[in-house]
Parts: structure tokens; C-alpha cells; sequence
């Protein structure tokens, strides 16, 4: 029933190098076979905190941009902290791999911009340290940074547990030929030994500007919130996946109204609305977006371009469908009939489109 995809779309595919390997490997692996170059750089994300009343810790680990012999983009490979079941956590770190640690996102950004990702662990803070005219503390394999009042700015640590080995493709948005542009990535990784991670999903990212009038998005709201169950069994969700969860009750009763753009804005935030969702909103609910996409996170991880796409028609058909002003029916109670139900919205987007 799929076709080729219509839209420009980004693509996150997480992937697991073998032991031994790691996403270096594949980067460089890219570069080699198309001629291209290799740039570290910091990927920013968060984990759970062990210290008492801090709920998060914010860090800094090294990714790695690659570009073709032309210069253009061909994807960045970085960390991704929920693939977790194929590590050995005791593994000691491996040569040339740490990260920073930090608990305030304006830190953080601060240091990324003076330390770099190419760099080795002992000089990873001495450029921000500079900046604060206060000296870097060494503590065992383990580097502190202090500011003058013996307030701590960022730790930099090696990076143990085999966590060189997860390896999120992340693709700059793509607009012609999907397959090849996909398979040019995965191909070498398959090559490589790399396999798609215990609790691997794939993300797609379409744009954002589509969706944000009022009906767009309470149909976008509707189809993630009373579809979720018949959506999951349909493209073949991961149950091991985390960071997804339902949209906020506040959200889809504000929804289920006829809401104003404005209406929904309150209900997101009311409801504590972020990225970590089945689907990630929170670009078309702000004026500053920093990358201004619906983002799709209920794709089951794959290794194959055919499977990815596959998967990913049938969301961007029914995606098309948001846009009809027409409100998204809501789901049949028995759930072989909701799936059915999805694959016929599915199938009259298809129909109805020219050609």
C-alpha cells in the first residue's frame, strides 16, 4: 500500500556497533567510502542523577558529523543513553573516550563551545577554566571544575560501559530518493556488524509548518492519543523502547473540543508536555523552534532501508490525512478493526493522491 515518500524527512535510526567497534568506526567508514570528512562533535543529552536532590545530570559525549566529498552532510553519529541491554556496564573505558558532566544547560552549551570533542579527557575543561580564572581539580581518572567560590561547574569522566558502542544515525532532512539515501548509511553499517539495539526505535522528522494551524494539530492530537494502541500494533512498535509514554490527558481533552492554536499552547503546558512522548509536539507549540518538525518516535528499530520506509509511508499517509480539517474519527473499540480501520485513512490519502 506504501509508496515513496512525498515529504522531506529526517530520519533517527539507532543502531549497536559489535563490540570492539563503535561509532567512530562506522563515521570513518563513511568518509572512506565516499570520499568525505569526519568532525567531532558534542552530542547534548541527560541522565538520572545518584546526588540527592538533583534530578538530572546534563552531558556532553562525542558524536561525529560526516560530509561526502562535496561537503554536503551525510549524517551525524552520536550516544543515545536508552540503549542499554546490550552493554556491559563494568567494561572499563576505552582510549580517547569521556564526557562532561554539568546541571545547568547554560553551562553546558558554555563549555561545548570551549572544550573540544576531538580533544583528550585531561584538557577537556582547561579552555572553560580559563574563562573562569579557576584551576582544574584532578581526582583519580576524574576532573573537576570549580568556580572561585568552590561552587562545582562540570566533571569530565572517561566514558566506560562500552557506551562508544550505541550509534544513533541522525540524517539531515531528506527530499529525493529516500532508499538510496538511506541505504548509503546502513549498508556499511551492516557491513560493519552493527545491529539494531535491544530497544531500538526509529524517529522521523517531517516538517512542522503544515501542522500548526488549530485543526492540523488537534488531528495530529487525536490520531497519537486515541489511535495509540491500533498505532503501535500497525508499524510494530518496540515494547522495550523508552522515553515514549501517551500524550497528557489535558492535551487530548483540549483536543477533543474545538480548540483555538492558543488552547492547545495551555493545554501542553498544563499537562507538562516535552519531547518524550510517542510523538514529540513541543516544536509546534513554541514561536522559537529549534528545529521545526513534528517528530514521530514509534518506529520500531531496523537496519534496512526497505523496512524503515515501509513503516514510515504508512505515518507520513496518515500524517496527510491530519491536514484534512475533517476531525480524526475516533478509534473502533475492537482492535483488529482499528487497525484495519488506520490502513483504509491510510490507503484514501494514497488513492486521493495525483498521479
Amino acid at each position: 500500500m506504501t509508496a515513496r515518500l512525498h515529504r522531506r524527512t529526517g530520519f533517527e535510526i539507532e543502531l549497536m556497533a559489535p563490540p570492539g567497534r563503535s561509532r567512530r568506526t562506522l563515521a570513518r567508514e563513511l568518509a572512506r567510502r565516499y570520499g568525505g570528512s569526519v568532525r567531532p562533535v558534542w552530542h547534548h543529552d541527560s541522565e538520572p542523577s545518584l546526588v540527592p536532590g538533583l534530578g538530572r545530570f546534563l552531558h556532553l559525549t562525542q558524536g561525529f558529523e560526516v560530509r561526502d566529498g562535496g561537503g554536503a552532510p551525510l549524517c551525524t553519529l552520536v550516544d543515545d543513553v536508552t540503549l542499554l541491554a546490550d552493554l556491559d556496564p563494568r567494561a572499563p573505558a576505552r582510549p580517547g573516550w569521556f564526557r562532561i558532566l554539568s546541571d545547568d544547560p547554560r553551562l553546558t552549551r558554555l563549555i561545548a563551545a570551549h572544550s573540544d570533542p576531538g580533544g583528550t579527557l585531561d584538557a577537556a575543561l582547561e579552555a572553560t577554566a580559563r574563562l573562569w580564572r579557576s584551576p582544574v581539580q584532578r581526582h583519580g581518572d576524574v576532573y573537576r571544575l570549580d568556580d572561585p567560590a568552590g561552587v562545582t561547574i562540570a566533571l569530565a569522566a572517561p566514558l566506560g560501559g562500552e557506551r562508544e558502542r550505541p550509534c544513533e544515525i541522525v540524517t539531515p532532512p531528506l527530499t529525493g530518493d529516500h532508499r538510496a539515501a538511506l541505504e548509503r548509511l546502513l549498508g556499511p553499517a551492516r557491513d560493519l556488524g552493527f545491529t539494531v539495539a535491544r530497544e531500538a526505535a526509529v524517529h522521523l522528522h517531517v516538517d512542522g509548518a503544515p501542522f500548526r494551524s488549530a485543526p492540523a494539530l488537534a488531528n495530529l492530537i487525536r490520531l497519537f492519543a486515541h489511535w495509540r494502541e491500533p498505532l503501535r500494533a500497525l508499524l510494530g512498535t518496540n515494547p522495550a523502547c523508552r522515553r515514549l509514554a501517551p500524550l497528557p490527558h489535558a492535551l487530548v481533552a483540549a483536543a477533543d473540543g474545538a480548540p483555538t492554536y492558543g488552547d492547545l499552547r495551555r493545554a501542553a503546558a498544563d499537562g507538562g508536555l516535552t519531547k518524550f512522548f510517542d510523538v514529540n509536539l513541543t516544536q509546534l507549540l513554541t514561536d522559537t523552534p529549534v528545529r521545526d518538525t513534528v517528530e514521530v518516535r514509534i518506529l520500531p528499530g531496523a537496519i534496512d532501508a526497505d523496512a524503515v520506509l515501509d513503516r514510515a509511508g504508512v505515518v507520513e499517509l496518515l500524517l496527510e490525512r491530519c491536514l484534512d480539517p475533517v476531525p480524526f474519527p475516533a478509534a473502533p473499540a475492537d482492535p483488529a478493526a482499528a487497525v484495519s480501520a488506520l490502513m483504509e485513512h491510510a490507503a484514501g490519502v494514497l488513492a486521493a493522491r495525483p498521479g
